[in-house]
């Protein structure tokens, strides 16, 4: 079977040339052009494709996918909100996705980012390369003994829970379903969370339900001087909210690898000049923001499980054996 990668990187196709040779019966083909109606209608001989999160795999591209013979969509993501499972389901193509591919890394991420917040370490770092050594303005808080509000105790919010317990915090959380293998986490209602919580990092997909569930009435509901940390998906805050948010200063720092604008591509390339959408563009102006490209995921381990999940899910389709990953 030929599976024809979009929007493919070089570290792509690092990962997946390292385990190719035990999947001989795939051949990949790898394109750097993002998945569109128009790129859709120049794939041949291809049973598949392979996308990613901020790939459009809505239903104009997968009836285009399904003119050409495609049968496959292979999302080396967990998230699929981008994709149109109702249009796939009809036009007799299989969805399949990586659930689980490296949840430390998407946490450790987190933390990453709610530490560099809180310690004004982006400042720091440019000060001392300036042989700036003043502390003025650098002052954080303890995360020890303060309230971390997990919103999504999955497979991700599980392991940053374990991490903010770790720190010595005391751990709430909000989930429809909660997680027995987290004895130490108090669940509470939304409402609650946002009120008690010091540090709140979001782990939840994107739904109706949760889309813009950071909005000026959550916002308001939070502590002054809150932490808020979203690895997860771009569309749980509203945007605009957020900035009229930290410019009332209820916020002492915001970390964000994820962003409103992304699928429609945060940096475009035009004649040469990387332009940037305006509303990502104001969040950077801010001095206790630090915004990263959606590197929570970008570790050498969570790369090789995306890889190997996603080609084992390639060969289940092929033998016709469910591997538990099909959306459709």
């Amino acid at each position: 079977m030929k599976i024809t990668f979009f929007a493919a990187k070089s570290y792509d196709r690092e990962s997946f040339g390292q385990i190719r040779r035990d999947y001989p019966e795939l051949e990949l083909e790898y394109w750097e052009t993002e998945l569109s109606p128009k790129t859709a209608a120049y794939v041949t001989d291809s049973q598949a494709v392979c996308a990613f999160v901020s790939s459009d795999v809505g239903a104009e591209v997968l009836e285009v996918l399904a003119d050409r013979g495609v049968k496959l969509v292979l999302m080396r993501c967990a998230g699929f909100n981008n994709v149109d499972l109702e249009a796939a389901t009809r036009l007799g193509i299989k969805v399949m996705r990586v659930p689980g591919y490296s949840p430390e890394a998407v946490a450790e991420h987190a933390i990453a980012l709610a530490m560099a917040v809180n310690r004004h370490l982006h400042k720091a770092y440019i000060r001392v390369r300036e042989n700036n050594y003043s502390l003025q303005g650098l002052s954080g808080v303890n995360f020890y003994g303060k309230v971390a509000g997990i919103v999504g105790t999955g497979r991700i919010g599980a392991a940053m829970a374990r991490i903010c317990y770790g720190f010595g915090m005391k751990v709430i959380a909000v989930d429809a379903y909660q997680n027995k293998d987290l004895p130490f986490v108090t669940y509470v209602d939304m409402d609650t969370l946002l009120r008690q919580s010091d540090l709140i990092s979001l782990h939840c997909p994107l739904s109706d339900d949760t889309y813009h569930m950071i909005n000026l009435e959550t916002i308001n509901k939070m502590k002054d001087g809150v932490i808020l940390i979203n690895t997860s998906r771009g569309g749980l805050v509203s945007t605009d909210d957020l900035i009229a948010g930290i410019r009332e200063r209820k916020f002492f720092g915001v970390g964000l690898d994820v962003y409103e604008e992304e699928t429609a591509n945060v940096f475009e390339n035009h004649e040469d000049e990387i332009m940037m959408h305006s509303t990502t563009a104001r969040l950077l102006s801010f001095p206790n923001v630090i915004v990263t490209s959606h590197q929570g995921f970008f570790t050498d381990e969570a790369l090789g499980a995306i890889a190997r999940t996603t080609l084992d899910n390639a060969r289940g389709y092929l033998q016709g054996v469910s591997t538990g990953t099909e959306l459709n």
